[in-house]
């Protein structure tokens, strides 16, 4: 049978030891990190690091570098770090990292060939190229058993430590819980934080230094066969999602969502009584977004674990742990709804939390459509369309909604002067709702708030839905029903 060999980066030896220089260069980084981000927050410090990770990966891949492509990689990496220069956000960071991924992947791949190769290339660099950190500090040992064994039990105790994190941050009972696990000094115990913030920071680096890519990252990686050699067999990135790592991965996933899932049900759903230090309103508002994160983590997990044609598809064991978790994650959305919904009985809502409410519902309906597709047993491409009708029928609905009047009304009646509980209106939100608003801020005004500032900005608002009117170009169907409803109201009150 005739074999493909792979790319020479993942066939080299990495015995007796991890490369000596490359190993000096990632510790070095890491620490570098370390210096420039545990505990402080993120700003020149990343373009900082960006630039001394583009030359520690250009130092240590000097030999394989496509001298024709660094010039563009250059420019790329430039123009990558220009957002982060200005201001570090999730879009500026996102930027800086795929500038340095698509730099890396024109220096160095060879197989870069499409723009379909790019994007796997930047696949394999960022989703598993981390993992390799692990396999090729356990492959120095040469321990074929224990490198086999730490790839099925990688990702369940990854992704499981991170799940259990977003459930902690989440829940305040979780919280208090594991904290009393650890009474005493916290300084006289190693840093467990400062411990994971060097495991990450050091997987992340490694794929820069120590660079390997595969052609068809996609749909190759499974069938490549290796050359028998005197050297440990690689263990493939995809044996990091076989059908033992999924099962393993399922049963822990399923044990630590139950926890999460009974709690809910005792407190949020049961509305039984917290402990003393612990308030409902806390217990409602920490859940609703880290939750949310949680889900989507495991959506994504069960579109690559479940995967057409992977070794979990068919599996009889497989498949009811993944209806089960699906399942524990759908109540987990909803459990975010609910606690989303205590938030702005209290807050009031605003444009943001119906704009939360409507990314929880797509995320639930995201959720049954995954598992719609692994019972009907259809593509990924029905997938996607199914989710993008969804997404166009939530949007139109949206449009069609009347979101400020409702923002509006709803806060006016759950405000304190009008329920007696909750908190203060905010008349200066209300009124920067726009003329949609008006009838709401009316209402308001016949319960405390009618001073003259307020007044004046209410007749402004007044005036520029007149003025809207008064032009056809402007005119529409919502604003003329507006307009008939200040009319009426105007005549009211001349009359009285």
């Amino acid at each position: 049978m005739t074999s493909l060999a792979p790319p020479q980066t993942e066939t080299q030896p990495i015995a007796p030891g991890l490369p000596p220089a490359k190993g000096a260069a990632t510790l070095a980084l890491a620490a570098l990190a370390d210096w420039l981000f545990f505990g402080q927050q993120l700003g020149i410090s990343v373009v900082i690091f960006a630039i001394a990770l583009t030359g520690a990966a250009l130092a240590a891949n000097f030999g394989q570098l496509d001298h024709r492509r660094l010039l563009l990689a250059g420019l790329i990496v430039v123009a990558g770090l220009l957002p982060a220069v200005e201001e570090v956000n999730a879009i500026s960071l996102t930027i800086a990292v795929l500038a340095l991924g698509i730099a890396l992947a024109l220096t160095t791949n060879p197989y870069l060939d499409g723009l379909a190769e790019g994007a796997a290339s930047l696949l394999d660099l960022f989703l598993t190229g981390p993992f390799r950190f692990f396999r090729d500090v356990v492959s120095a040992f040469n321990l074929p058993a224990v490198t086999r064994g730490f790839a099925l039990w990688l990702v369940p105790l990854l992704l499981g430590s991170l799940f259990v994190a977003l459930f902690v941050a989440a829940n305040p009972l979780l919280e208090k819980w594991i904290s009393q696990l650890n009474p005493g000094n916290p300084a006289s115990y190693l840093s467990v934080s400062r411990t994971l913030f060097w495991i990450a920071a050091l997987a992340a680096v490694w794929p820069f230094i120590q660079v390997g890519w595969r052609r068809g990252f996609l749909t190759m990686a499974d069938t490549i066969e290796f050359p028998a050699s005197d050297t440990i067999e690689p263990v493939n990135a995809m044996d990091f999602l076989g059908a033992g790592t999924i099962l393993r991965s399922l049963i822990l996933f399923n044990l630590l969502f139950a926890i999460q899932t009974i709690l809910d049900a005792i407190y949020l759903w049961g509305n039984a009584a917290l402990p003393a230090d612990i308030t409902y309103a806390a217990y409602a508002h920490r859940g609703a977004y880290p939750l949310i994160v949680t889900a989507l983590l495991a959506a994504a997990f069960v579109l690559v674990a479940m995967r057409p044609g992977g070794p979990a598809e068919h599996s009889r064991v497989i498949r009811p742990l993944v209806y089960l978790w699906v399942g524990q994650n759908v109540l987990l959305v909803i459990s975010s709804m609910l606690r989303l919904d205590a938030y702005v009985q209290v807050y009031l809502l605003t444009y943001w939390r119906i704009a939360a409410f409507v990314w929880m519902l797509l995320v639930a309906v995201g959720l049954v459509l995954i598992l719609a597709r692994i019972v009907l047993r259809r593509s990924n491409q029905w997938l996607i369309q199914a989710n993008l009708l969804a997404l166009t029928f939530v949007v139109y609905a949206c449009a069609l909604i009347n979101l400020a009047a409702i923002i509006a009304d709803y806060n006016v009646s759950h405000s304190r002067e009008a329920s007696g509980k909750g908190v203060n209106l905010d008349m200066d939100y209300l009124l920067q709702l726009g003329p949609q608003a008006l009838p709401a801020i009316d209402r308001a005004f016949q319960l405390r708030y009618a001073n003259p500032v307020l007044v004046s900005r209410r007749n402004c608002l007044v005036e520029q839905q007149h003025r809207q009117m008064a032009a056809w170009r402007s005119w529409g169907f919502r604003g003329w029903r507006l307009q008939r409803l200040l009319d009426e109201r105007e005549k009211a009150t001349a009359a009285s």
